[in-house]
């Protein structure tokens, strides 16, 4: 037990540094350089949410805008202006203002915000109808990603409306998506990046496995919740990356559960599906073990398919693979052991080229992985799966799940919901399993399990 408590330790107290300033100038550089030369781009800050009534759930930026800036007050927009004598990056932001400041908090106002942010320029946030028309005039090519932020739509449909109406105007600016060129920068991790999605991995497992140890019959879905977030903001994770999973039972096969009210039950398996996110970057990691803390037969048959598929598509991440490949890998380990234990009739080939599978496994075994838990990228290049390449994050999460209500598979198997995932960063190297931590073979799990109660008391005394 004496490894799990140092292992919190190191959770508590290393950090690795932040983006740096010379990184968001980087990105914002590599931006401009693929924007038309007679073209302005417009990036807004998220808005703040209202909760109820005059309460706001607490801000978090936007994952583009932050990209760019690493400024995370709401009420700003960055304008990047290509080949501007006086500066190509330019932000609007809100003032100083002190009573505001006292209730709510500090702002830097829009001079220390140039300053601190690397940008050449910066304006009240109020001064926008002033300044940014101006902006407009003359570009051929306005980069924005329309219907995100209505307000800001029709703000800019004002703008242009007046360009077209003013005498002598040769029309206002063409629309043109950001999107596009922006997520595909994001989808490419610099090692900083990937040093924070690495520290985020590890707060998760570490968070996984506390949770697996505390795990017994007759405590709450909501208390293992309850562990795993203790972990993330003991850590310095102030948030979960997305909403936590933690589905007992048959509530296993509802893929995005987070109810998390039912009591566990002894004989069950409990599907727990969370990661934190830490200084702007997502983990997102899935275990599912028994309540109890013992795998009977039909769960170990079917966990050991699911983590042999997952094992298999991790194999398949490599470069110069394509997106697809790590997921038909993961099918065709899976449909095989589905064969083998007679919940599939057929030969293999066969029975996923039908898709016969997807009874049992719905969901394809990934998705990009970064600021967003769901994160910025294509996965298909000119209608082709895209190539994977070194500094691509991605999760690795094949599943089975066994409808309760199927009288075509045998009763012990009816009900067990299984996924299994991992956050994997590829490197030159090969992958990379970010958030190895968490125990996965049905060893180290049971393992972990039994060794818990040990570790409360460790813990209390």
């Amino acid at each position: 037990m004496a490894d799990s408590r140092s292992a919190a330790v190191r959770i508590a107290r290393a950090a690795p540094a932040g983006i740096a300033r010379s990184e968001y100038a980087r990105r914002r550089a590599r931006l401009i350089a693929g924007l038309a030369a007679d073209s302005l781009a417009i990036v807004p800050a998220a808005r703040e949410q209202l909760r109820s009534r005059d309460t706001y759930f607490p801000f978090r930026q936007d994952s583009d805008f932050l990209y760019l800036t690493g400024f995370s007050e709401p009420e700003a927009l960055l304008v990047l202006v290509p080949g501007r004598p006086q500066g190509e990056a330019l932000l609007f932001c809100r003032e100083r203002d002190a009573e505001k400041e006292m209730w709510d908090g500090p702002r830097l106002g829009p001079e220390r915000a140039a300053e601190e942010c690397g940008l050449c320029d910066a304006f009240p946030i109020g001064d926008l109808d002033d300044i940014l028309p101006g902006l407009l005039e003359g570009r051929a090519r306005i980069y924005f990603t329309m219907g995100r932020f209505p307000q800001l739509d029709r703000r800019l449909q004002s703008y242009l409306q007046a360009i077209d109406a003013a005498p002598g105007s040769g029309g206002s600016p063409e629309m043109v998506d950001l999107d596009h060129l922006l997520h595909d920068l994001r989808l490419y991790k610099s090692a900083r990046e990937l040093r924070l999605m690495a520290r985020a991995a590890e707060i998760s497992a570490e968070a996984h496995r506390r949770a697996m140890a505390r795990c017994r019959p007759g405590l709450y879905e909501y208390q293992l919740e309850a562990e795993i977030l203790h972990t993330f903001v003991a850590a310095g994770a102030r948030e979960p990356a997305y909403p936590t999973i933690v589905g007992g039972g048959r509530n296993a096969l509802v893929m995005h559960y987070c109810s998390n009210s039912a009591p566990l039950k002894n004989g069950d398996l409990v599907l727990v599906d969370a990661g934190c996110e830490f200084r702007g970057y997502a983990a997102d990691v899935t275990r599912t073990y028994p309540v109890n803390g013992r795998f009977s037969g039909a769960q170990k048959a079917l966990y050991e398919i699911v983590l042999a598929g997952q094992l298999a598509a991790i194999e398949q991440i490599q470069s110069g693979n394509h997106w697809d490949q790590p997921h038909l890998a993961s099918v065709e380990v899976i449909t095989r052991g589905l064969v083998d234990l007679g919940l599939l009739r057929g030969e293999v080939d066969g029975l996923i080229e039908s898709g016969a599978y997807r009874r049992f496994y719905m969901h394809r075994a990934g998705h990009w992985l970064g600021m967003d838990v769901h994160d910025a990228g294509d996965y298909r290049v000119h209608g082709q799966w895209r190539q994977l390449e070194a500094g691509m994050a991605m999760t690795v999460e094949p599943g089975i799940y066994m409808a309760a209500d199927d009288e075509q598979v045998p009763e012990k198997f009816r009900g067990i919901g299984i996924r299994i995932e991992d956050d994997v960063a590829l490197t030159r190297e090969g992958p990379q399993v970010l958030s190895s931590a968490a125990p996965k073979t049905i060893a180290d799990i049971e393992y972990t399990m039994r060794e818990g109660q040990d570790l409360v008391q460790e813990e209390l005394w």
